[in-house]
């Protein structure tokens, strides 16, 4: 990540973009479930946001990562890690025990990331994205059907 990037929480008011959301999550009513229910971190650079991490809160001791997605002209510079790295550093300074992740049985890379940033599988719902979106999602060649839901849990 160069030096004129910077991570930080979303300001109050600000929007965050929605072509960003859309990438995490192509279903803008999923996205409206939980967006305002989220602390955001925000990667910006040269004054534009070209990263996005949600974190909200499930139970007392337990968030979740939402919607971490990272504008396509900046893929694979270390953007998507610092801000899984950085929401879990929020979920433990919050006092979260465990985090959790869903991501698609295709996301092949973001399954990769997620266990570099200390997620592990465990479990996988099967049919979920053919049971809740419109319509189907394809990555790297593969349907996305299935959901898969990692954690990482804290040693506080």
């Amino acid at each position: 990540m160069g030096e004129s990037a910077v991570l930080r929480l979303k300001h109050p008011q600000e929007e965050l973009p929605k072509e960003l959301l859309l990438l995490a999550d192509p279903d803008w009513e999923q996205i409206g479930k939980y967006l305002d229910q989220s602390s955001w971190t925000v990667a910006e650079r040269d004054g534009m946001i070209i990263g996005v991490c949600g974190l909200m809160p499930l139970e007392p001791a337990v968030a979740e990562i939402m919607n971490a997605a990272v504008d396509p002209a900046y893929q694979g510079k270390g953007y998507g890690k610092r801000l899984i790295l950085s929401a879990l550093e929020q979920a433990r300074t919050d006092g979260y025990k465990k985090v959790i992740v869903r991501t698609g049985n295709s996301s092949l890379d973001q399954l990769g990331l997620y266990q570099k940033c200390g997620f592990r599988m465990i479990r996988i719902e099967r049919d979920y994205f053919v049971n809740n979106y419109p319509e189907p999602i394809f990555e790297n060649g593969i349907q996305c059907r299935d959901q898969v839901i990692l954690e990482c849990t804290f040693n506080i």
